[in-house]
């Protein structure tokens, strides 16, 4: 009887350690499809600059402004765009497309965003639309958001989008680089 319940117990063993290794196994790492980079160059309207400007506050907390943003860390305020999208990161290069959408700073205790906007392209190379959607932290160097979807040249795209500040000036300009890698084309 205690062969047999040994016995049992070694097939369990081995049966729970076989399923352990292959639910531990490495995942595999996937190339991306596409591999872009683009450059968006936001110009937040002040007060001053209606003419240059290519995005407003749209919504402010009680303590805040439409003309400049809340303190502290703008906490509250919520942003449109219209942004030129570049090849590169000169604000008057040929714009490739827009950046359309809103941002709004979430966090009170340090400058935080999140992000929901797409590029929209109608050019000779390029046309459709790229989505994105996700959490900013904007004091870290690069930042994540996710591509979760597309149009056009970009039917059904899926993948990473990294951000980085390449420029600001203080509230008014600032111009993102960003790499973007689809993992699904089709």
């Amino acid at each position: 009887m205690a062969s047999k319940t040994q016995i049992i117990a070694l097939f369990l063993c081995f049966l729970s350690s076989t399923s352990s290794a292959t639910y531990f196994k490495k995942r595999r790492h996937y190339r991306p499809c596409k591999e872009l980079v683009f450059y968006f160059h936001d110009i937040l309207y002040n007060g001053d600059n209606y003419n240059n400007a290519t995005s407003a506050i749209v919504g402010s907390p009680e303590w805040g402004n439409k003309t400049a943003v809340a303190q502290p860390n703008n906490f509250g305020d919520v942003v449109v765009f219209d942004d030129p999208i570049t090849l590169d990161n000169n604000l008057y290069s040929p714009p490739v497309g827009r950046a359309q959408g809103m941002y709004l700073y979430d966090q009170k205790s340090m400058y935080n965003a999140w992000l929901g906007f797409s590029f929209l392209f109608n050019s000779t190379k390029l046309v459709g639309t790229l989505n994105f959607i996700g959490a900013d932290p904007l004091l870290n160097k690069t930042r994540d958001i996710s591509v979760i979807g597309g149009t056009g040249d970009f039917f059904m795209a899926r993948g990473i989008a990294t951000l980085m500040t390449d420029a600001f000036e203080g509230d008014v300009y600032f111009r993102l680089r960003v790499d973007i890698k689809l993992y699904e084309c089709w």
